[in-house]
């Protein structure tokens, strides 16, 4: 029964982004018509905000407040910001709404995998082998809300947010059901200054393994960024072109860029598997080139004769998103001491969806209105999608002189 509960809350946590996070390209440049520069700087919200919030709620929920209460508030907050997104009338406007739903809602992604771990590990759960299972609802939470808006036309409609909200407030509520997970980090005798601010999970980075780790784990995160802020308007914009606009990725491109999270239910539950037999290093390796495939088959792919390269680029996502994103946080939960590892997780957020979301939004944001704009205004997409597989096979081949799985046998256990 509790496996069912969490389950319930992995599919509700991802059917929220879901519902939104695709295809808040379309909203904006169908509705707001603002240029491709502003567009990165509100996407970046995400990434601010998770410069910030993972670790001060993995702080409170390691010292303060029990994880799983933490988590429904911060829900209930989030989705008052998300009513209210349509609602901004300017670039400005809809940054700084934008900037307080992500406030509340980025933390609940590592604040969901705390809950679950403590909740399995103190019923002597087997992690590695009882998460993925669990986990792979949250893609199908994100595959179900992207069909919703997908299937009824909402793509370009502010009822994606409406929706957003709801589910949030009904997840908030239903967070307050769940098990205890009282904070494990509470010390006995004198506190030191670094506990009290929680900058205990910092001290990883001393660790040149966990230090290398969380880097890369920020150079992928702006590799996930671009792929989330420009796959959808991607198949969008070929919509313009006569030969493609009757297309199926034209008319329902929510729908193909699905596959990409069907795949990644399939991935997920190779994880246990792949970490056991190959460990940390060797599976982001294969995260890593798995992304310049993705990047690269966007390139050359279209709705028409190329549809099979959007697919398999699709597919691919998957296993470059999994093998990285599910694979780190259980590295982190087998690695870290417990009393931080909420702390810890935050970090790993904090890396991957905020410094490397911020670092991929801005940068792809200023490249691609500065050099793959055409003077109709249309995109390059085959220079924008080769630049992005170039800059992720630069990053592979870094990672691989410079990562070391001194864990390797932890794996094998």
């Amino acid at each position: 029964m509790i496996k069912f509960r969490l389950t319930v809350i992995s599919f509700l946590q991802f059917f929220i982004w879901g519902c939104w996070l695709i295809t808040i390209g379309a909203y904006w440049f169908n509705n707001k018509k603002w240029d491709s520069t502003e567009f990165g700087v509100i996407f970046s919200t995400m990434g601010l905000a998770s410069l910030f919030m993972p670790a001060i709620t993995g702080i409170l929920a390691d010292k303060l407040i029990p994880a799983q209460k933490l988590y429904g508030v911060l829900h209930l907050l989030g989705a008052i910001g998300l009513f209210f997104i349509p609602q901004a009338n300017s670039p400005q406007d809809m940054f700084w709404i934008i900037l307080a739903t992500m406030i509340f809602y980025m933390p609940t992604i590592s604040l969901s995998n705390t809950v679950a771990y403590h909740i399995l590990t103190t019923r002597n759960f087997n992690v590695i082998k009882s998460f993925p299972p669990i986990r792979v609802w949250g893609t199908v939470g994100f595959i179900c809300a992207l069909w919703t808006i997908s299937l009824t036309k909402n793509e370009t409609s502010a009822n994606q947010f409406y929706l957003a909200s709801f589910v949030s407030v009904f997840l908030g509520i239903f967070s307050f059901t769940l098990p205890d997970c009282p904070p494990l980090g509470r010390q006995k005798g004198p506190i030191k200054l670094a506990s009290i601010f929680g900058l205990s999970a910092f001290q990883l980075f001393k660790d040149r393994q966990f230090a290398v780790f969380f880097t890369f784990s920020m150079l992928l995160g702006a590799a996930l960024q671009l792929t989330n802020a420009y796959g959808d308007t991607f198949l969008h914009e070929f919509s313009s072109k006569t030969e493609y606009a009757q297309s199926l990725a034209v008319k329902y491109p929510a729908m193909i860029m699905s596959i990409s999270q069907i795949s990644e239910t399939l991935f997920i539950l190779a994880i246990p598997f792949f970490m056991r037999r190959f460990g940390i290093k060797q599976v982001m390796l294969i995260s890593m080139i798995a992304w310049v495939l993705r990047f690269a088959l966007f390139a050359y792919g279209d709705p028409g004769s190329g549809l099979w390269m959007i697919v398999l680029s699709c597919i691919i996502y998957g296993m470059a998103f999994d093998f990285f994103n599910i694979s780190g946080s259980l590295f982190i939960e087998q690695s870290a001491n417990k009393e931080i590892r909420s702390s810890a997780q935050g970090l790993f957020t904090t890396m991957v969806n905020g410094v490397g979301a911020v670092f991929g939004s801005l940068s792809s944001g200023y490249i691609i209105q500065h050099f793959f704009i055409n003077q109709d205004g249309s995109k390059q997409w085959n220079n924008i999608w080769m630049t992005f597989a170039i800059y992720a096979l630069i990053v592979a081949i870094a990672f691989v002189f410079l990562f070391k799985d001194s864990k390797q046998k932890a794996w094998n256990n």
